[in-house]
């Protein structure tokens, strides 16, 4: 038996590397995301929308004003958002108070950008430079504000969830039963037995190590593999899973533990109530500039004839879903419901590419099927 390692800290981790990145400075904001950009660039148009509505007479004045004043304020705010986002490694060096600083400090040279581009095109006489100052200054501070309560409230959330998943992931009864399923190899296959245990020790020791914020798809799909190989020795001929993995996808950011609960709910509700048993796919493509990752399971008769799955309490998925969103924001999607005779859960990410294996530091299983 080969040795594997129990509750303990990931594989090539070393503690230099960990205490390292416990003295890491945290970053309060982060502009280098497509949500913040649209919410960003929506909070100052609406801003500037109620804002045009002061001297005007009448709703065509007031879009004159407003078209005027977005194009002096719009490519500002963009402005702020690339230098803010290009120049994100040097402010997270800084010290909280210092990183909030630099923030407003560069809405106000935003601000005195729009200033100067309106009194470029001659929309002001006089340019207000102290007024726009203080008010790039101000939008700025609001949106570094907002950025930090939102970086903030992940921490909570994810533990939250996480803790949620561990309940209904590492249960009595699934415990119980692979242990009861490798007593019964012991005699008859011992290396089957063998198989079984090492596959719950590294099931165990993933879910209860802190893992950080982000882990790889192919990680993801390595503990996936775990968990459906004990499921397989339980249910035998009953249980048929079949792999399309894409490796080109495998360096796709996700929430660490996310992929396992979703095929235990596929083999809980597909597969266990079902009399002859049912199929389990995971599939995972990259498809242009995004990678999609599905996994589809058969319904049990009665399901399958009325179109609807057993109800269930739905605490994964809402788990899923929102840390997802906490993670890619607006860049991921998430779907789940009945395709004809077929359940399928389907998750579009942004892919992240890698110069190397060794950068990533993951294993890409290969396609199979079982």
């Amino acid at each position: 038996m080969h040795e594997t390692q129990i509750l303990s800290t990931l594989p090539g981790v070393s503690e230099p590397a960990l205490k390292s990145q416990g003295r890491a400075r945290a970053l309060v904001f982060d502009a280098c995301d497509l949500g913040v950009v649209l919410r960003a660039v929506l909070f100052v148009e609406i801003v500037l929308a109620v804002g045009a509505m002061f001297g005007t007479q009448n709703p065509v004045e007031w879009v004159a004003r407003l078209a005027l004043l977005t194009g002096g304020a719009l490519p500002a705010t963009l402005a702020w958002l690339i230098a803010a986002c290009s120049a994100k490694r040097l402010i997270q060096r800084l010290p909280t108070r210092g990183q909030y600083a630099a923030g407003v400090l560069l809405g106000a040279l935003a601000g005195l950008w729009a200033c100067a581009m309106l009194a470029f095109v001659g929309a002001a006489a006089s340019p207000p430079w102290w007024a726009s100052a203080a008010t790039g200054a101000l939008l700025a501070a609001l949106l570094v504000v907002a950025l930090a309560l939102r970086a903030r409230g992940r921490t909570p959330a994810a533990t939250t969830a996480r803790l949620t998943e561990l309940q209904s992931r590492i249960r009595p009864h699934f415990l119980f039963n692979t242990l009861n399923s490798a007593i019964a190899l012991v005699r008859a296959e011992p290396a089957k037995a063998e198989s079984l245990l090492e596959d719950l020790s590294d099931l165990f020791r993933h879910a209860l190590v802190e893992q950080g914020e982000a882990v790889t798809l192919a990680e993801e799909l390595v503990l996936a593999q775990r968990y459906l190989g004990i499921e397989q020795v339980r249910f035998g001929e009953r249980l048929q899973v079949q792999w399309q993995i894409d490796p080109r996808a495998g360096t796709a950011l996700l929430p660490p533990l996310l992929l396992q609960p979703l095929v235990e709910n596929a083999v809980k509700h597909g597969v266990e109530p079902s009399s002859w048993g049912g199929r389990l796919r995971v599939s995972t493509e990259l498809r242009g500039s995004r990678v999609v990752v599905r996994i589809t399971n058969t319904l049990p008769a009665e399901s399958a004839r009325i179109g609807a799955p057993r109800p269930g309490h739905g605490i994964a998925l809402a788990n899923v879903r929102a840390r997802l969103a906490l993670l890619h924001d607006v860049q991921a999607e998430f779907s789940a419901g009945v395709r004809g005779s077929l359940y399928e859960v389907r998750l579009t990410l942004p892919p992240k590419r890698a110069t190397n294996s060794a950068e990533t530091g993951h294993r890409s299983p290969a396609t199979r099927k079982t």
